[in-house]
């Protein structure tokens, strides 16, 4: 059974005013004190108003499950033993002047980036899927292209944007698409082409390293891993579980689909952009592009297309039950994006999103 890792950023914020707080390097001084001898699982992230951790491969859901809530807990004590809280936003709703982390790495961005970097104060979640080789890596993101919009729709979770209502449900994914190596790919074909086509971007100069290969989803350079980017952080913890479940599932469809000679879909880059831009806009609350017509369907309708799609490789990891239902919680309540809009029309106040969402990070139902 292939193994799952999940990576989480978080927003730091004062608890009780909802006010963003460059505080990432106290918060991590905390967590080494309080965790030393043990594996550091906390990382600085661009931004100082940001923290990450990573989760460690797992095969079992329920053991993925209780570690990603365990790590929000752990973020959460180690953030109010500084005098801050955590948020799983991926926009921060107030307005705010982020500041960049130290760092050569960092500096050199900011240099070569300006406001592009200054406006990145956002918050994703990256799965990694463990696969048997790049050739089948390659084979994998070749197959899966197409299902990515339907992920960013469920998981959309940043509707704010400065203190406005951006009218989007992933502001995120708008943000983040400013970065020349941001966004949807075109089919690769070999693992050769990809890594070829990986050493002319960097070549170009115009990108640090391989580090900024920003696609939606990408080989890993550091682990054996496809690594889907594409999602916003989720603010409920059963959603980034859930989110895991449904990547797993498309890679494990997507290798069978390889191994039996099944080519990929042919659609464009621009079609992807297309149905990329339409699950930032509407979220699951219109309509999307179905992955296999490129034509407008229900929401609903596509997210269970995408269930049927993974279906057999959800049986085969005993996954489907528990992707059924949390399919069916997020379908009835809305995606993040559609509780943050709940909480602001019911208390008038983006502060109180904010200090709501902090409760909600940690599996505190609305």
């Amino acid at each position: 059974m292939r193994s799952v890792g999940v990576e989480e950023e978080l927003l730091l914020v004062d608890a009780e005013t909802g006010e963003p707080r460059a505080v990432s390097a106290a918060v991590l001084d905390t967590a080494a004190r309080e965790t030393a001898g043990e594996e550091q699982v906390f990382e600085s992230e661009l931004q100082r108003e940001q923290l990450e951790f990573a989760t460690r491969p797992r095969t079992r859901m329920e053991e993925l499950a209780a570690e990603i809530r365990r790590c929000r807990a752990e973020a959460a004590q180690h953030a109010e033993d500084t005098g801050v809280a955590v948020a799983a936003l991926a926009t921060f709703p107030l307005p705010v002047s982020p500041s960049v982390a130290v760092g050569t790495r960092y500096h050199w961005m900011a240099e070569r980036f300006g406001l592009t970097l200054q406006d990145q104060l956002t918050c994703g979640c990256h799965v990694h899927v463990s696969v048997d080789s790049d050739e089948e890596g390659v084979a994998v993101l070749d197959r899966i292209r197409p299902w990515l919009s339907v992920l960013l729709a469920l998981s959309a979770n940043s509707p704010f944007w400065q203190g406005q209502d951006s009218h989007y449900s992933s502001y995120r994914s708008q943000v983040w698409g400013r970065w020349p190596s941001a966004g949807p790919v075109g089919i690769f074909g070999s693992a050769d082409q990809y890594h070829r086509q990986v050493r002319d971007m960097v070549g170009t100069g115009v990108l640090r390293d391989e580090g900024m290969i920003y696609f939606d989803a990408r080989l890993s350079h550091r682990y054996p891993t496809v690594e889907i980017r594409v999602a916003d952080v989720c603010l409920d913890p059963d959603s980034t579980v859930l989110h895991a479940v449904l990547v797993r599932g498309l890679v494990e469809t997507a290798a069978r689909q390889w191994q039996a000679g099944e080519p990929p879909a042919r659609h464009g880059e621009s079609m992807l952009r297309l149905a990329a831009w339409q699950a930032a806009r509407y979220g699951l609350e219109g309509r999307l592009l179905h992955p296999r017509t490129m034509r407008p369907a229900p929401a609903e309708t596509v997210v269970r297309a995408l269930f049927d799609h993974v279906r057999d490789a959800l049986d085969g990891a005993g996954d489907t039950k528990h992707a059924q239902d949390a399919l069916a919680a997020v379908l009835r309540t809305g995606n993040g994006a559609a509780v943050q809009r709940t909480i602001l029309e019911r208390t008038g106040s983006l502060r109180e999103v904010v200090t709501e969402c902090v409760r909600l990070t940690g599996g505190e139902r609305a």
